[in-house]
Formats: structure tokens, C-alpha cells, sequence
């Protein structure tokens, strides 16, 4: 199995925190963020992990090396600039792609989530391109991103609705790139029209969750691993 790491945000909400250190190495419990999540995905079986990263990058690599310290490969897919959520994948394909043609599914997972869940319970078979985890809505985000209905398909909220929040962990299809240009995108555009289709699936992850994206966040994460 595969998984992505998306750490390639500049943290701007974290600063002074990342004024000179990428947010994913922000040190949490005695390691940094992203390492809680690199053991959590070798722990269920995840043996190449794939990271892309923009914003000092390089402290990354340097930190995390090539994941033989961790019992994994971790492959990095180096931005010049963020190229947002989409654009990162699309970067990343050929390394989660077997010779750039289509595998199985991968798990991508937000470089800024903190989840109380084994990975080992996130494998999922799925009808469609791509089968999301939604969360309960945090004070940030109080109506939530999609709607997930009764028979598991995820639908766009409208502006009227309320519905659950996108954790960040998801398994994605390569199809659902197909035919779309390397550059700059946003994954939540290319979701929408697939949900149109009836391509996306998801469940509700009843977990203790954390968008790790302020610096008091990060503090809520810290002694929750350290009680």
C-alpha cells in the first residue's frame, strides 16, 4: 500500500513557529508533527510514503531521510512553489503510480492532522474514484464541507446545508486526475465534480481529530499525546 503526506504549506498561520522551520517538523511530544504520522502508516503496513514539500523542503529530507529509520521508503516530490492540494498530486503521480499507470487506490493524509485512529482500520473497498473520512465540525468550521448521505455517497454541501468536515485522510483514485494538466490546482474542485457523478463515497470517522493549524492547536496536540 501507498500513502502521500501533503506538507508542502507555508504554516503562515503558525508563524513565528515557522519562520525558519517547515510546519511539518514543528516538534510535538519529543518529534516532529509529520513523524506521528509516518509511524502511524508503517504500524498499519504502508510501505512507501510519498511527501511532497515546498516551503523548506529541504529540512525535511534532511530530517526524515530516505525512511529506513522508520521501517519505510519515504519518496519526496519537491515543489518549487506549493502547487496546492491538487497540484501536488498530480506532481507526485508517477511516484504513487506504478510506471505512471493506474494502481491501487493511495491514502493521502494532510501533513497537519492530528488523528486518535489506527490506519490500520482505514482500508476501505470503494465503487468510484475516491472514499473520504469526515469528522464533526470544529468551532473553525461550523458547517462543515460535505454531506454524506444515508447510502455513503458524499455530496457538495449547498449554502443552505450543514454537513460534516473533510478530516484530510481520504483514498484517492489516480483516475481521478485523468487528463488534467500539472500546475497549480485545488483538490476541492476536482471532488465536487466527481461527487456530481456519484463517484464519492466516505463515512463518518468518529475520532478525536485535530486540524493542526495555529500554534494553540498545536499546543491541545501536545498534551493530548503527553497525558
Amino acid at each position: 500500500m501507498k500513502a502521500m503526506i501533503l506538507a508542502a504549506g507555508l504554516g503562515t498561520r503558525m508563524r513565528p513557529l515557522t519562520d525558519n522551520c517547515p510546519k511539518p517538523l514543528l516538534p510535538v511530544a519529543g518529534k516532529p508533527l509529520i513523524q506521528h504520522l509516518i509511524e502511524k502508516l508503517v504500524a498499519a503496513g504502508f510501505q512507501q510514503i510519498v511527501i511532497n514539500h515546498a516551503y523548506l523542503g529541504h529540512m525535511i529530507e534532511e530530517t526524515l531521510g530516505n525512511g529506513e529509520q522508520f521501517g519505510c521508503e519515504l519518496l519526496y516530490s519537491a515543489e518549487v512553489e506549493p502547487l496546492e492540494t491538487a497540484g501536488g498530486i498530480i506532481k507526485a503521480l508517477p511516484l504513487l503510480t506504478d510506471n505512471g499507470e493506474s494502481s491501487e487506490p493511495f491514502l493521502l493524509v494532510n501533513g497537519d492532522v492530528w488523528v486518535d485512529w489506527d490506519f490500520s482500520d482505514a482500508q476501505r473497498n470503494f465503487d468510484g474514484l475516491g472514499y473520504l473520512f469526515l469528522v464533526a465540525n470544529p468551532e473553525f468550521n461550523p458547517k462543515g464541507d460535505f454531506v454524506l448521505q444515508r447510502d455513503g455517497k458524499i455530496i457538495d454541501r449547498q449554502d443552505s446545508e450543514t454537513g460534516n468536515t473533510f478530516s484530510g485522510i481520504s483514498w484517492l483514485s489516480s483516475e481521478l486526475f485523468a487528463g488534467l494538466e500539472p500546475g497549480k490546482r485545488a483538490l476541492a474542485p476536482i471532488l465536487r465534480a466527481a461527487m456530481a457523478d456519484n463517484q464519492i463515497h466516505g463515512e463518518l470517522l468518529e475520532k478525536q481529530w485535530i486540524d493542526v493549524g495555529t500554534p494553540e492547536r498545536l499546543r491541545q496536540v501536545e498534551s493530548l499525546i503527553s497525558a
